[in-house]
């Protein structure tokens, strides 16, 4: 038996699984966010532990005997998060989650220390990730600076705590800005540009070896017969990607969820920050990847619901062609950045729109363009990891957007691959932590045990709308820079 925990932004989910990998049973406890000001995120990461032992706690009520059987523990993490321990191991302040925008200006900060950085982290610095979070500290937060001791990642902080080990693994790392990527191993320069040291780093694994055993009074209070292993464990692509079977080079996959993500996992370490392309390690040895993410995906059309007051199921059920595949691109273009965008502008700060409206224009045309429109910003995700050396042939498709027939046929024809809808691609991280922690505790072959869920259809371009999808990619890709000059006059007549 093996457990595998999601800590996620919002809950933390544990799921129980068996030796022929069956979700026997799930727990979910949530969790709350703390946003004393604009753009602030955090969490008490006691909050993270309590929630954990609640979920593990109610498992082992309800499946007493399958719980004391458990050999193997592994973990999925919210990434970038940076919780901050002093000498005696307590934590200084609540933990700066990934979703925290203040550390805007040290980004470019800690790029003009570490020329190198998008060369050797391979990322643009983003105030998303932890290096930026740490100058920021050290210049607002200077006592608790020179308190910190130690810098741990969300689930390596909850590791800790659970084994009394601080180890943290490569896809995890990879988020942080101090890891050399290419190489698997923490960067001096990085640490040095950010006023932190080795010193301050957790012990390096990768997510499928053995990393700690659960502590003896845990173990006890879930009457485990012996100490489960824990595994290295994997961020939460990368733990999703593991539950999807996307293991090996080549394997990709689309996840059209409230935000969205292209992934590739590759055989070797390949730059893309130029395009705002995240190259990080995966959680299996000798293998890495890479992803262009947008920040709003099926969020775009939650938000279109709430504008019209109609539930999504409706408003694509007003579209002519629903559940096909249209027979022709929305005469009115959507530009997706309703939270900023990542790939390819990295801009926060840019907001959507709806263009070439008319007195002609329908609600059903403005869905289609809401559609449209995330699948051109899926586009722009793809053609950055063709331009870092990436290609992808075709793709699974997951995320609760993938529900949607007409949605997956718009993204096939848009970017002119084979889209493949799983039977069960809702795994999540979870799931994969569960699988890590088989391949830490038997030593078996990724391949035996990251097999890929039953494809039920394969949805492919639509060869006739090809033209037409280009020309409205073209009008798409012009949003952008006339949507950046409308930011910069409003930000001016506000100063």
């Amino acid at each position: 038996m093996y457990i595998g925990i999601d800590l996620g932004t919002s809950g933390v989910k544990v799921v129980l699984t068996d030796k022929a990998q069956r979700v026997l049973a799930s727990e979910t406890v949530k969790l709350e966010v703390s946003r004393p000001h604009e753009g602030w995120s955090e969490q008490n990461p006691e909050d993270w532990l309590a929630a954990t032992l609640d979920a593990i706690d109610a498992l082992a009520k309800a499946y007493p005997s399958e719980v004391s059987q458990v050999t193997g523990i592994g973990l999925s993490g919210q990434q970038h998060g940076a919780v901050l321990l002093d000498e005696k191991d307590v934590v200084l302040r609540p933990c700066l989650l990934w979703n925290d925008t203040r550390a805007e200006a040290e980004c470019a900060v800690f790029e003009s220390r570490f020329p190198e950085s998008r060369a050797v982290t391979g990322n643009i610095a983003m105030p998303g990730f932890t290096a930026p979070k740490l100058i920021w500290v050290a210049a607002h937060e200077k006592d608790v600076f020179a308190k910190t001791h130690r810098v741990l990642l969300p689930k390596a902080w909850l590791r800790f705590v659970m084994t009394g080990e601080a180890i943290e693994d490569m896809s995890d790392a990879s988020g942080t800005l101090w890891l050399d990527v290419g190489r698997r191993r923490w960067s001096e320069e990085a640490l040095s540009a950010t006023g932190l040291s080795l010193s301050h780093m957790p012990e390096l694994r990768e997510g499928s070896e053995a990393a700690g055993v659960l502590k003896p009074d845990l173990m006890r209070r879930w009457g485990m017969q012996k100490a489960p292993v824990f595994a290295g464990g994997a961020g939460d692509n990368a733990a999703g990607a593991v539950g999807l079977g996307a293991t090996k080079p080549g394997d990709a996959f689309l996840s059209l969820g409230t935000s969205g993500v292209v992934w590739v996992t590759t055989d070797s370490y390949r730059g893309g920050a130029q395009a705002a392309i995240h190259t990080f390690c995966h959680a299996i040895p000798r293998v890495w990847h890479q992803m262009g993410v947008t920040l709003s995906a099926a969020a775009c059309l939650a938000w279109w619901s709430r504008v019209t007051g109609m539930t999504e199921a409706s408003l694509l059920a007003e579209l002519p062609d629903a559940p096909d595949a249209p027979d022709a691109p929305s005469p009115v273009l959507f530009a997706p950045y309703l939270s900023g965008e990542r790939t390819p502008h990295n801009d926060g700060a840019v907001r959507g729109g709806f263009a070439l409206l008319s007195q002609d224009t329908t609600r059903a045309q403005m869905t289609q363009a809401v559609l449209e429109g995330v699948a051109f910003s899926f586009r722009d995700a793809l053609e950055g990891l063709r331009k870092s050396g990436s290609e992808i042939a075709e793709a699974s498709v997951i995320g609760g957007g993938s529900r949607s027939t007409l949605w997956v046929a718009i993204l096939a024809s848009v970017l002119g691959i084979p889209l493949h809808r799983l039977a069960n691609g809702e795994t999540g991280g979870a799931f994969g932590a569960a699988r890590l922690a088989r391949l830490a505790v038997t030593g078996e072959d990724v391949d035996a045990v990251c097999l890929s869920p039953e494809r039920i259809g394969t949805v492919v371009p639509d060869t006739s709308l090809r033209r037409a999808y280009e020309i409205a990619y073209a009008g798409y890709r012009a949003l952008y820079p006339s949507l950046n000059m409308v930011k910069a006059v409003v930000l001016e007549s506000q100063k």
